[in-house]
């Protein structure tokens, strides 16, 4: 990596023209410069003045930053008895939990590493992870155990309610509030030198571009996020409560919020799963101040918009976090019409870069309509022509690529994807086809993979989503490739009406067709109850191409 001091940057863009690479204009953050250390002594020794860690929105259960640390010590202790030891996988498979955190910082303080799965999966799809990442031990709820009835792995519940008529053949050893009152006075742990090369999380990435593979991240991989989270907070914004109602088995909520804001001192109020009365109830009842969300729920606020505000008292709330699928300038227009007050911050961020990649921090930057932001501090980035390899310059369209502190180690048994998104000199090969405007801002055009080759032109199945969606009989739309002989694909519509509505398929067409360019036309139209989508809300694309061709 070349000295950046010595390179000459343009301090508008952050581009650099003697290695075609963008450098991100946010302020570098220092890296611990102690290698044998593990990301919970990281995050416990951060200096903060919060009191209040974790709220369950359902119990109203509160976990003070101290009670979360003297349960990790006994949780850790209890794990360590269990013969968890360095490089040995431990995986959760529950809905979002005050415990998840208690977990996940215990397995990790002893080198352990952490896979998570959803909850909702089926026991096959349970059994294929498990033969791929071999984990030793099972956190789950009662609710999952059933789905895993047969396995030989010792399980440890995150609830007390046990139908054991229901759980089949299973090895239930503990609860987790057995492990909570464990006394670790004079108790002496098994506890292997973590280094910060060590894996530390092994995360599923969405699948999206192939079968699901295992992320492999290390503990200075999530250093490098807690250092990016504490560098970018504004202490101006006074303190913050936030909102965890993204999936901690994902990227998104596991990173920002199962650990994320530790280091900040902020208080997370936790909801279980997605349910929008739920949501906005607890916004009010806890004054919460930030609200992460994928691009369908900000869909449905601006859909509903005049009935959560006659019902919803959201007037603390400054800022919406929006990742996992590009935003349209029209919803985001369309949302600053309906609640003026909030700011709308994008962002863009990959399983295999831990969470890193662009953001948006202040009011000025979230003006930037469009872009998901600024490059995260430390990060380096280039796009690269995807067909010539060519590294290109500002404004221009190519494969998003990205090198820093939190790039992943690699996929787990998997050398050849792995040798094929990372590059000899560390470079993430991201699929998504991007540029990087004249002040620095990244925009996020389409999934490369994703691309409609429509007799040679290239269309992006986003811009036509954004499209179906701003007309307002329509609620949610994917637009994906369909082949045919003559043109090779064109762009096939799956649409879901508003309720009482009854638009034709032509009507539709027609209205994209006065819109956009000859080749970029919807040809095609099927009208569905719902969108495919994997839990950070991208449109899985891949499924509904499936389902069209099996019709043909």
């Amino acid at each position: 990596m070349a000295e950046i001091s010595s390179l000459r940057i343009d301090p508008k863009s952050g581009f650099c023209s003697s290695n075609s690479t963008f450098y991100s204009k946010r302020v570098p953050f220092p890296l611990p410069s102690n290698h044998a250390l593990d990301i919970t002594t990281f995050i416990s020794s951060y200096p903060h003045h919060g009191k209040t860690a974790f709220i369950d929105a359902t119990t109203g259960r509160h976990l003070s930053f101290s009670q979360l640390w003297q349960s990790v010590d006994s949780v850790s202790t209890c794990l360590s008895e269990l013969g968890i030891r360095k490089g040995n996988i431990v995986i959760i498979i529950a809905p979002n939990s005050i415990f998840i955190p208690i977990v996940c910082l215990s397995v990790m303080s002893l080198g352990a590493i952490i896979t998570t799965s959803n909850p909702l999966n089926t026991s096959r799809e349970f059994a294929v992870q498990m033969a791929d990442s071999k984990p030793v031990l099972v956190f789950t709820t009662s609710q999952v155990v059933p789905k895993l009835a047969g396995s030989p792995l010792p399980i440890v519940l995150l609830d007390e309610q046990v139908a054991t008529e229901k759980t089949g053949q299973v090895k239930i050893v503990t609860t987790i509030s057995e492990m909570l009152k464990k006394e670790t006075k004079d108790k002496i742990r098994v506890r292997d030198r973590v280094y910060q090369d060590d894996a530390a999380t092994l995360l599923y990435s969405s699948g999206t571009t192939g079968a699901s593979k295992g992320v492999i991240s290390s503990h200075g991989n999530l250093m490098a996020l807690m250092q990016s989270f504490s560098h970018l907070s504004n202490p101006d914004e006074g303190e913050q409560t936030h909102i965890c109602a993204v999936p901690m088995f994902h990227i998104y909520g596991f990173g920002a919020f199962a650990i994320g804001k530790l280091t900040q001192g902020s208080k997370v109020v936790v909801l279980s799963k997605f349910d929008m009365k739920e949501m906005l109830s607890a916004i009010e009842k806890y004054r919460v101040t930030c609200l992460p969300l994928v691009p369908p729920i900000l869909l449905v606020m601006v859909k509903e918009a005049d009935e959560i505000r006659k019902k919803y008292d959201l007037s603390s709330l400054q800022s919406i976090v929006c990742g996992g699928a590009p935003l349209s300038k029209d919803l985001i227009n369309r949302f600053m019409e309906k609640f003026p007050s909030i700011d709308i911050r994008q962002g863009y961020a990959m399983t295999e870069s831990t969470g890193f990649g662009a953001s948006m921090q202040t009011p000025e930057e979230c003006l930037k309509y469009g872009s998901v932001g600024l490059l995260s501090p430390n990060l380096e980035a280039k796009i690269v022509d995807p067909t010539t390899g060519t590294a290109l310059k500002v404004n221009q369209k190519g494969e998003l690529w990205l090198r820093g502190p939190s790039i992943m180690k690699g996929y787990l048994n998997n050398a050849e994807a792995t040798a094929a998104t990372l590059d000899s000199q560390g470079w993430l090969k991201t699929g998504d086809l991007c540029y990087i405007d004249d002040d620095g801002y990244v925009y996020v055009v389409d999934r490369l993979k994703e691309l409609i080759k429509y007799k040679g032109y290239q269309v992006p199945p986003a811009e036509l989503e954004a499209l179906l969606l701003s007309h307002p009989q329509i609620s949610d739309a994917a637009v994906i490739p369909f082949p045919d002989e003559e043109v090779g694909q064109y762009p096939m519509a799956y649409v879901v009406r508003k309720s009482g509505s009854n638009i034709s398929d032509t009507a539709l067409m027609d209205f994209v067709a006065k819109q956009v360019a000859p080749y970029k036309r919807i040809r095609k139209v099927a009208f569905v109850t719902s969108i495919p989508k994997n839990p950070s809300g991208k449109i899985l694309r891949r499924d509904i191409i499936k389902l069209a061709i099996s019709k043909i």
